[in-house]
């Protein structure tokens, strides 16, 4: 057979073998590998060609491939790189599945136009995250951009081409034109076990409904139950599950039990781990602040006069434009100018009422950003610094916006361009951004300005405790909060800059960073002011274009001072080759803000490598530490100031992840390397604490977070008094309990410790702290290890976010990178794999989830790098939209609870003893008494009946048939169906010759012939088997069920229309089935007019009256026998709880071919006389109220659905009641011209349901609670009582077993634990509590019908509220299962099964459906406590999986739940994985979103680890006539890889 070229099918398009793969790739990198001794020869083998000519030889060296290479040679650390690629090398072989993907969703979005260098990394610090790195030489700086070097790249292609994962199996398509003529096949013939518990029952009883349309070839295998498998799915869930086999790392300690205690954290730290051995450390302080004498200004106001009036032309702050030259240079005279007091800042007061103003000015105008803010400070205003918003959706910019409104701001400055660019409201006001507060925007450049007057002498105060600005900074969840800053604490602060950099007037100093807030406003214009500096401000913008612009202005300006981040370092290192002249002998300080960062060290390493030879000096580089809260906390002194050397420590990372400190070497894999950060600010008291609980002292040896008392620091969160507590008043205490000093302490959210000669080293920030199973994790240690792994070939520009999200009980890692535009699928699976077992080695820690994102998608912070709170944000809410993604919850969730083990079953004896003892009855309950009878009920048969109708009742109407425009197109009095079930009986007795007790199968369209040519087949004795016609656009699916059908019910003759005939025997057919070997077809629709001249009339009212065929949701096709006695006793039992009587109207919108939808449509009708009105449901696709038109219509006091009728007429009408509250006056069907949205609101306009005393959902399943509930919300408008809705159970042995009726109370409902169904317990718990799950009752037990839960293995029975498998007595019951072959005696069990104690002589049916019956407070008809029976599930669907039984619906309603997208699922179980499937009804951009989010909400509710999540379009999952879900012919589907499915992942 050929198949359709698959479209998911993974970058390669053919099956090749491993062998050959390695082969190719082999073939395609030998340009690029040397030959080299000793190596493994299948490599080798084809590796005979000359390298290239375009392949860089040793000596060639070509500037342009140098520079794209170069691009990413800044993620570089060769120390890291080395300790990454020798884990990796550690690393056997191991497969593992690559993930399928269909090939539209490979096309994504374009990437932006290339821009010059970008951020290196995810923090906003966009620090660049490498090892120290070592540089050859001045002329060769980086390793492999000359020559790489032979081991280095051949490394590279071993562990990338065997280290990894994908086996050539998993990562192609199944076309089977790909094998090779030779190659081996048969091992794929191995099946592994199914231990699913599903597997159905020995072939005598039923047959499964095998996927059609298969012809077996030698490239599908089959499983052990007949289903063929694709070899690429079940090739990939093999390797998956020999992934999952590997030895693990042994797991943590469990730390919460489930049963019904509630889960207790109870974790043991690993008694191993290392701990503090040093003494406690003390209190560090700086050195006392110089008093400075007359020379200190009382407040930065008064600095600022003084230089105005006093060196009015001494230049202030020079501004660059994006070229690089100086566009205007302000003087400190123009300043003081500037804030004249008939000038903007003291008009300000006129416009508003609030002490605060926004300051929003963009990156590149520092001129009116300082002059704005001094004017505030002047006007006795509180400037808010805060970004340019660019678009009306800027990540984190809602935050942004509760701070303003938080923080009272109604008025915005910015400058003329700046609100020119703002995005506009159609009125051409600035448009009002989300969550923003209503703001007046107020221009502030001063076209005309003029001289103060003489005699100016603004009233400048000396620093005050007021506030002087705020600072916003966002927190680690993604909220925005601003931190007040005093006068006096930011002239203290800018005081001991000045000491601890030996500020001199008139310096010039460089500023690359953000001048609005942190260092960049600290030194560029608050400590500047100061000391009469004059600051070269470099806008970011420019840095983009010329990454060397700093230096060449350091160089022109011969600046003294330069204020930049590792990461301008960096750029300035891709492009100094082409610059010779530049000098860097004038600089006395380069202070590196970011030099907290612990990977600032290989750049400030390789900076001073390079520029060594331009004048720069080792001891100027002078990295500080620093937090918007504590502002600056450490800096390293410039030289001049006699401080020691600098310091540089190699950390052990598995120390670090218990907070404890350990000198290691830095050959071992697993370091951190290091630089101090100075020491202490002067005048400021540092200490050490603990991260969480009490702020005790730490050990010396011990990490915990950097503390600071100074004057210098911020005061407080604004309109955040509980957080500020916390953080800016901290009182540190020694272990004895005594507080460290009587001042209030700051915590910096630096992570450090103070080493030798009182240094302070920083190894992390609290923002990027993971704290998984108890070891604490750096955020930006995880990038560099993953940056480490290939960083040349796959990340964009070395955008990587790592955080850690809570899933059960414990914080999970996440990675997320922006991949290259060319990147291949097999790239991307690769480096994915690479990644995990590089994080897993150095870091002794598993990644839960790695996405990969296209390049530029990630959200950018202001200044470039990765928003990753927002980040983080979209990855929880599915907007993400990732183009990969591996999840490993298998590696990573450690802490699931137990699996259950099954004690030995309590005996059926012990368990009466034991109920009779607690006080409890046993769970029996009995439906009414048959007792009297009515004129018809003396009738046996069927046949007899409508024969006695046709007499006593000639023309009373029993049937009306609906078309879609709510017509009747077909009806039938009691005369003319006992007419036209005659003349069917001769068709089948002269024409067809069929004798009594042939088969007969019925295949016709909803309708009367349907009904009349069933009683017609009993007219003449022959056993009548009613089938679903085939769907003329989808033959080849039901046809083949047709077919089975007919066969396995021995049928000799087929009734059908003669369209259906003509269908029957198509050359479209004939596609699909043998159309040669259908039995005798006949047609019914033009009979002759004779009178048969015998009914037949059976023997025994025992005999067979016709047979029930129905697919079950686990796929099994059964066929139940229905004897005459068991039809009557049905019709009657029916006809006592619904109260059916000749006068009374019911309608009925179910399918006519199996169970109950069959007895309502054909039987009932005739035997208790009421007019049925039949809606046939498919008319319901075309127009969703006809059903609900037509109750209304004939004002129907009990209806029949199904849960797709009622689905539909919720999805179709729901949004149309709340407009039609108002009923019209008149209630008759209008015209239906054309179904249309539009005609049905008019056709609900004349609709109401008041009438409606009962409607009936008629299932096998557990009631679906949530759909009746929103169906009688909805519909409560149109007069739909809320108590009219309810359910009806039956199953394969007995199609009736409940079923609501006219009389007796209302259903109830309980809450019960999920958790404990799971160890098949039932525990009723409040509604609302954790966990709880609620179980309506399926209606009352029919007239006749007795029922009793029964153990599943001892058969004994069980106590009230206990939960087992239901069983059913009653005359109705079905005699047994019809078979192929006649072995009823495998099936005896089901309808012929006895208690082994108590009651051992009824005979009772099981049922296959677990459940418990419970006595209520309510009684029924007769007085009595009523019983309600609840269903939880059928036996069969249940999935055995940690011990435990798990009903499928639970899962599904929770992965329902957790995306909007997603429209159905269904889950199975295949060698013990668990399979998800879903149904995404959105962009296929989607459809990878959906992975992380049904793991996570499996995991946090059912304890599940998720295998395999399949995502398919909608529609795929199949259901049956009453909407249940075939959840079997699902998995035959996937596993024979028919679904075509969007995307499937594979869980690690």
């Amino acid at each position: 057979m050929s198949h359709p070229p698959l479209s998911h099918s993974v970058t390669l398009l053919w099956d090749i073998t491993q062998k050959g793969y390695e082969k190719k790739r082999g073939k395609l990198l030998a340009p690029y590998i040397p030959q080299i001794q000793g190596v493994d020869p299948s490599l080798q083998r084809d590796h005979r060609i000359q390298v290239s000519a375009q392949a860089p030889l040793p000596g060639n060296k070509n500037p342009k491939s140098r520079a794209t290479n170069a691009r990413d040679e800044r993620f570089r650390s060769d120390l890291h790189t080395e300790a990454v690629q020798a884990a990796l090398a550690k690393y056997k072989e191991r497969k593992m599945p690559m993930p399928s993907k269909r090939r539209s969703v490979l096309v994504q979005s374009s990437v932006e136009a290339c821009t010059p260098p970008d951020t290196s990394s995810a923090s906003e610090d966009e620090g660049s995250l490498r090892r120290q790195g070592r540089l050859t030489t001045a002329t060769a700086p980086f390793p492999g951009l000359a020559h790489p070097g032979a081991e280095h790249w051949f490394n590279r292609v071993i562990q990338g081409s065997s280290s990894t994962t994908s086996s050539s199996a998993s990562s192609t398509s199944s076309h089977p034109g790909g094998r090779g003529a030779n190659s081996n096949t048969t091992d794929n013939h191995w099946v592994p076990p199914d231990v699913t518990g599903l597997s159905e029952r020995s072939q005598g009883g039923s047959m499964r409904a095998a996927p059609q349309g298969h012809h077996h070839h030698a490239g599908v295998m089959e499983t052990a139950d007949g289903v063929p498998v694709n070899s690429r799915v079940s090739s990939k869930i093999q390797q998956l599950l020999n992934t999952l086999k590997r030895p693990k790392r042994p797991p943590l300690r469990e730390f919460f039990l489930d049963d019904f205690e509630e889960l207790l954290d109870v974790q043991q730290p690993d008694p191993h781990q290392p701990k503090p051995e040093g003494q406690q450390m003390g209190p560090l302080e700086g050195e006392p602040l110089e008093g400075g004498g007359g020379h200190r200004p009382p407040s930065l106001l008064a600095a600022l006069q003084r230089w105005g009036t006093t060196q009015p032309k001494s230049p202030c702050l020079t501004a660059l434009d994006n070229s690089g030259k100086a566009v205007y240079t302000l003087t400190y005279g123009k300043t003081w100018t500037l804030l004249d007091p008939t000038g903007p800042y003291w008009t300000l007061l006129d416009h508003t009422n609030s002490p605060t103003v926004a300051l929003v000015f963009p990156n590149s105008d520092p001129v009116m950003f300082m002059v704005a803010f001094y004017g505030c400070l002047l006007a006795q205003l509180v400037p808010v610094p805060i970004e340019v918003p660019l678009t009306r959706k800027d990540a984190g910019s809602q935050q942004v916006g509760f701070l303003l409104g938080s923080c009272g701001v109604t008025l915005a400055l910015t400058t003329d361009a700046c609100q020119k660019g703002l995005p506009k409201s159609q009125t051409g006001e600035v448009a009002a951004f989300k969550g923003w507060p209503r703001l007046l925007w107020f221009v502030t450049d001063s076209k005309h300005v003029v001289k103060p007057p003489k005699d100016w002498y603004p009233p400048i105060q000396e620093a005050s405790n007021y506030i002087a600005y705020i600072e916003y900074k966002t927190s680690k969840e993604g909220s925005t909060m601003g931190i007040t800053v005093t006068h006096a604490a930011m002239l203290a602060h800018c005081q001991s800059l000045t000491q601890a950099c030996g500020y001199a007037e008139a310096e010039t100093i460089t500023n690359v960073l953000d001048f609005k807030r942190e260092a960049g406003l600290w030194h560029g214009v608050l400590t500047s002011v100061m000391n009469r500096m004059h600051v070269i401000s470099i806008p970011y913008s420019l840095m983009k274009v010329n990454p060397l612009s700093w230096i060449q202005k350091v160089h022109t300006y011969k600046a003294r001072v330069a204020v930049v981040k590792s990461r301008d370092m960096h750029w300035s290192l891709l492009a100094q080759r082409d610059q010779r002249d530049l000098s860097l002998s004038s600089l006395r300080m380069l202070i590196v803000a970011d030099g907290a960062n612990p990977w600032s060290i290989s750049s400030c390493d390789a900076f001073l490598n390079v520029f060594q030879a331009r004048g720069l000096r080792p001891e100027v580089i002078c990295p500080c530490a620093s937090s918007s809260e504590a502002m600056t906390v450490a800096i390293r002194r410039p030289p001049e100031s006699g401080v020691p050397p600098p310091g540089k420590a190699v950390l052990s990372m598995g120390g670090l992840s218990h907070s404890v400190i350990r000198v290691d070497t830095e050959e071992k894999l697993s370091v951190l390397t290091v630089q101090d950060v100075g020491q202490v600010m002067p005048a400021a008291l540092v200490c050490v604490v603990r991260v969480e609980g009490t702020p005790y002292l730490c050990h010396t040896d011990e990490v915990g977070e950097i503390c600071v008392s100074s004057a210098s620091t911020g005061t407080a969160y604004y309109g955040l008094p509980g957080r500020t507590k916390n953080v800016f008043e901290t009182i540190p205490v020694k272990l004895s309990g005594i507080p460290v000093s009587d001042r209030p302490f700051t915590r910096t959210s630096l992570l450090g410790f103070v080493g030798p000669d009182s240094l302070v080293f920083v190894v992390g920030k609290m923002d990027g702290l993971m704290v998984v199973s108890g070891r604490r994790h750096n955020a930006d240690d995880v990038v560099a290890t993953a940056l480490a792994v290939e960083p040349m070939k796959f990340v964009y520009r070395g955008r990587i976010a790592v955080f850690s999200v809570a899933v059960l009980h414990d914080e999970r890692i996440v990675v997320v990178a922006e991949q290259r535009p060319d990147a291949s699928e097999e790239d991307s699976f690769q480096w994915m794999s690479r990644v995990l077992q590089a994080i897993d080695s150095i870091h002794q820690v598993g990644v839960y989830c790695l996405a990969l994102v296209p390049a530029n998608t990630l959200p950018k912070a202001p200044l470039g790098g990765i928003h990753i709170s927002e980040t983080k944000q979209r990855f929880l809410e599915g907007c993400l939209h990732p183009c990969n993604v591996l999840m490993c919850p298998h590696t990573c969730v450690t802490n699931l609870p137990k699996p259950r083990q099954k004690q030995a079953e309590v005996g059926p004896a012990s368990m009466i003893v034991g109920n009779l003892v607690a006080g409890k009855r046993i769970a029996q309950a009995c439906g009414r008494d048959l007792s009297q009878l009515e004129d018809n009920d003396q009738f046996l048969y069927m046949q007899d009946v409508l024969q006695w109708r046709a007499q006593a009742t000639p023309d009373h109407p029993l049937f009306l048939v609906l078309n879609a425009k709510g017509a009747v197109v077909n009806s039938a009095s009691c005369l003319q169906l006992h007419k036209r079930a005659e003349r069917v009986a001769v068709a089948l007795t002269e024409k067809g010759r069929l004798n009594a007790g042939d088969h007969v199968a019925l295949v016709y369209p909803p309708g009367i012939d349907l009904i009349a040519t069933f009683y017609g087949c009993l007219y003449a004795g022959c056993v009548p088997v009613t089938v679903r016609p085939p769907h003329p656009q989808n033959l080849a699916t039901t046809l083949p069920t047709v077919k089975m059908i007919v066969e396995v019910s021995k049928s000799v003759c087929i009734l059908t229309t003669q369209a259906i005939m003509k269908l029957l025997k198509s050359k479209e057919a004939a596609a699909a089935v043998d159309v040669k070997s259908w039995p005798m077809v006949l047609d019914t629709d033009d009979l002759p007019r004779k009178r048969t001249p015998q009914l037949y009339k059976p023997p025994t009212p025992e005999m067979l009256a016709y047979l029930d065929f129905s697919v079950s949701t686990t796929g099994i096709l059964a066929g139940v026998k229905m004897s005459h006695a068991a039809t009557s006793a049905l019709c009657r039992s029916i006809k006592l709880q619904c109260e059916l009587y000749p006068s009374r109207q019911i309608a009925i919108c179910l399918d006519p071919y199996c169970g109950l939808g069959f007895a309502l449509w054909c039987l009932c009708s005739v035997y208790s006389g009421h007019q049925s009105i039949l809606v046939p449901p498919l008319e319901l696709e075309t127009n969703a109220s006809l059903w609900l038109s037509a109750v209304s219509q004939y004002k129907v006091r009990v209806t029949f659905c199904s849960y797709s009728v009622m689905e539909m007429c919720t999805k179709g009408l729901g949004s149309q009641t709340e407009a039609l509250r108002v009923s019209t006056s008149h209630t008759l069907l209008p015209s239906y011209s054309e179904p249309s949205p539009m005609s049905c609101v008019f056709q609900l306009r004349n609709v109401n349901l008041s009438c409606v005393r009962t409607c009936m959902v008629v299932a096998e399943e557990r009631p679906r609670i949530s759909l009746t509930q929103t169906f009688s919300k909805i519909f409560k408008d149109l007069g739909l009582s809320t108590r009219a809705v309810s359910t009806t159970f039956g199953c394969r042995v007995n199609v009736a077993v409940c079923l609501q009726g006219t009389a007796g109370p209302d259903p109830t409902t309980v809450y019960v634990d999920m958790r404990a169904l799971r160890h098949d317990r039932v525990r009723l718990v409040e509604r609302g509590s954790p966990h709880s799950l609620p179980l309506m009752e399926s209606g009352k037990i029919l007239p006749g019908v007795k029922v009793i839960v029964a153990n599943t293995e001892t058969k004994g029975p069980l106590g009230d509220s206990h939960l087992g498998e239901i069983w059913v007595s009653s005359p109705h019951n079905a005699t047994g299962y019809y078979t192929v072959y006649g072995e009823e005696a495998l099936h005896t069990d089901h309808f012929n099964t006895r208690l082994c104690f108590g009651d051992t002589v009824t005979n009772w049916a099981r049922t296959g459906y677990l459940g418990f019956l419970r006595r209520t407070e309510l009684t029924d008809a007769s007085g009595e406590r009523h019983d309600a029976l609840y269903v939880v599930g059928s036996l069969d669907e249940t999935l055995e999986l940690r011990g435990m039984r798990y009903h499928p619906i639970d899962i599904e309603t929770s992965v329902i739940r957790a995306h909007k997208s997603i429209a159905e699922c269904a889950v199975f179980t295949w060698t013990n994985l668990l399979v998800v499937v879903v149904e995404l009804e959105g962009s296929e951009q989607e459809a990878l979103d959906l992975v992380a989010l049904v793991t996570n909400v499996v995991l946090e509710e059912h304890y599940l680890i998720v295998g395999v999540v399949v995502v398919v379009d909608p529609g795929v999952i199949p259901i049956n006539s009453r909407g249940e879900k075939q959840r079997m012919h699902l998995r035959d589907g996937f596993l024979a890889d028919q679904l075509d499915p969007i995307y499937v992942a594979y869980n690690m």
